[in-house]
């Protein structure tokens, strides 16, 4: 059989107790900065998600973030014109204007920003957040990791490869993590809105524990899909249920790899940054197919420690592989390279072929 036919993502277990009510961890008496009340907690183990409006404070705690923004797509728009890729750096147009530009001058120059992997400062202080860390405890307990696959989402108008269709995160992580719950929270740079491409979810989508059965790729992007008659049947949701999340500057979504989810196109004149970070039980599989190692956040036997962040800054996942005999080596990708490939796109029935995908296959065959 041509393995690209075959769906080794899809294995049919269902782990309920893991993502249900069942799995709440004991809630704390008197709730600490950050925390939310019981409710809250109890709709995410049995909607699948909740949304908080207020959470940063955006002019200390995110704005830091929209100026690393800056400082990147800069780096890029320096890179393209001493490449000679671009014959304008746009330096008189805004953070939600510039890599529209560049984009125009090079296409898939917002592809290159997606795979840069560089983490700012600006964003570990986000992700290592000490109140958002008090609420991950209310879902996961206290000794909490973060996962490698946190993503900066450059999402320009009108661009397919910023527009992410319906899927389960766990649609691109390894088998061995169906039995790791992990909460992912999405944090948007704007206020976001049907008209900019907010985020949608399918509320109790999460119920079985399953994961469905994905499809590789869509359209010219690496992103896997799962089909709305895959989630009625298997997962036992409609998406005419689907539920629309606009978030407002400052707020987050917080919802289960298990839910299935989507982001909408972007319509309006500006771009859409967000950015989404994934959390999980410390010793638990990351689902990362062996590429990269966890960053611990909080552990319970050292209530004072400080994060490393410098083994997890040294690998920037998108641009290593682990070769047929498992060992891990760079890409060495040409610096304007915009395609992205990686193991998830494997894992699931090859239906549609483009240039994400042939490399993908191609690097393993």
């Amino acid at each position: 059989m041509d393995p690209r036919k075959s769906a080794p993502g899809y294995t049919g277990e269902e782990h309920p107790e893991i993502v249900d009510i069942r799995a709440m961890p004991p809630q704390p008496k008197e709730l600490k900065p950050g925390q939310v009340p019981e409710n809250l907690i109890k709709q995410y183990f049995q909607e699948g998600y909740f949304q908080l409006d207020k959470f940063f404070d955006p002019p200390t705690e995110l704005d830091p973030c929209r100026e690393a923004i800056g400082g990147l797509v800069d780096e890029l728009a320096q890179k393209l014109y001493k490449g000679g890729k671009i014959k304008n750096l746009h330096e008189d147009c805004g953070v939600f204007e510039r890599l529209t530009k560049l984009d125009e001058e090079f296409p898939g120059a917002n592809i290159l920003l997606h795979k840069t992997g560089k983490l700012p400062e600006a964003f570990m202080k986000v992700w290592g957040n000490e109140r958002l860390l008090n609420l991950m405890e209310q879902l996961l307990g206290s000794d909490i990791s973060g996962m490698p696959d946190w993503s900066l989402r450059c999402k320009i108008p009108k661009a397919e490869a910023a527009t992410v269709p319906w899927h389960q995160d766990l649609g691109y992580q390894s088998v061995d993590a169906y039995k790791t719950l992990v909460v992912t929270v999405w944090i948007p740079f704007v206020d976001s809105n049907e008209q900019n491409g907010c985020m949608q979810i399918i509320p109790r989508g999460h119920l079985k524990g399953k994961v469905g059965r994905h499809y590789s790729c869509v359209g010219d992007t690496w992103y896997v899909n799962l089909p709305e008659e895959e989630m009625k049947n298997n997962l036992g949701v409609d998406v005419k249920d689907a539920k629309t999340c606009p978030v407002p500057y400052g707020g987050i979504l917080v919802f289960s790899n298990f839910l299935p989810h989507r982001s909408l196109e972007n319509y309006s004149n500006g771009i859409r940054w967000s950015v989404d970070f994934r959390f999980k039980k410390t010793g638990l599989p990351n689902g990362m197919h062996g590429l990269k190692d966890d960053v611990i956040l909080r552990s319970s036997t050292d209530p004072n420690m400080k994060i490393d962040w410098s083994m997890f800054n040294s690998v920037e996942r998108l641009k290593i592989k682990r070769n047929a005999d498992g060992t891990i080596i760079d890409r060495n990708d040409d610096d304007f390279d915009t395609i992205i490939s990686g193991p998830w796109i494997r894992k699931w029935e090859l239906v549609h072929s483009n240039r994400h995908t042939d490399q993908a296959w191609k690097e393993y065959m």
